[in-house]
């Protein structure tokens, strides 16, 4: 994982929200990079700092006496409520509560294998979803800002271990942008940024095999339209909040650059 990725998702793996997978690799950079091990010291001490005694502020003692008289007063009928809520339901209650245990478990029965059987497809869908999404918080979106495909494809010289097909469709109304580092299957891959007016379309490039596969669109998912292609001995996938037809146009136009 790259210093670029590492600080992406520093927030998350300081909070224990990352899944084992990114929590590893993130592990194994600090390991090896001393400038990220560093900042991420700084955080934690920033972190620590913020919950000293010194930021907190003590509520007066008449205060807390108020509380506790409140909830005192308040225990008797919480302890009411309590021991009427313990109270065998009637029979009838019982009989509902078996029929919607029934429902859920039939639902239970008929959803969780689809979930556990998601293809592959599927992930690497969710996962192209939010990193496009991600990529238009903040300052994510690109390493290098071009227009230039000649400055933007050299960019990714030595940061990755092939070397991305970029061509500059300015011409056809998707005019380069830039690009960066991105992080999908497991592995570190290439993100091509393009415009189509105010609209920004992410295409995820990485190895595959050789061979074409034709573009295929999938279903729109928050507003958002993607299409997977394969041309060229790489995988691509093309993001982007712009209408399906001037999405299909954009991979049509790409397609038609690179050799298959």
């Amino acid at each position: 994982m790259s210093c670029k990725l590492t600080q992406s998702y520093v927030s998350g793996y300081l909070d224990g929200e990352l899944d084992l997978v990114h929590k590893i690799e993130i592990d194994q950079h600090l390991e090896s990079c001393p400038d990220c091990a560093r900042e991420l010291e700084s955080l934690r001490s920033l972190r620590a700092a913020l919950r000293g005694n010194q930021l907190a502020y003590a509520a007066p003692a008449a205060l807390r006496g108020r509380i506790e008289s409140a909830l005192a007063s308040a225990a008797p009928a919480e302890t009411r409520e309590r021991k009427s809520a313990w109270r065998l339901p009637p029979m009838w209650q019982w009989a509902g509560a078996f029929a919607v245990l029934t429902i859920f478990a039939v639902a239970a029965w008929r959803i969780v294998p689809a979930l556990t059987g998601a293809s592959a497809e599927q992930r690497i869908a969710a996962e192209v979803f939010t990193s496009h999404v991600r990529s238009l918080e903040g300052d994510h979106l690109s390493d290098v800002v071009s227009t230039d495909q000649h400055t933007v494809k050299p960019w990714f010289n030595g940061k990755l271990d092939f070397s991305p097909p970029v061509e500059d469709l300015a011409g056809d109304g998707f005019p380069l942008a830039g690009g960066r580092l991105d992080y999908l299957e497991g592995r570190e891959v290439a993100a091509l940024i393009y415009k189509r007016r105010l609209h920004v379309i992410n295409v995820f490039v990485w190895p595959g095999a050789s061979g074409t596969v034709s573009a295929r669109v999938l279903a729109p998912r928050q507003g958002y339209n993607t299409i997977e292609w394969s041309r060229g001995g790489f995988h691509f996938w093309a993001v982007s909040d712009v209408n399906p037809a001037d999405l299909a146009e954009f991979a049509r136009l790409l397609q038609a650059r690179i050799a298959p």
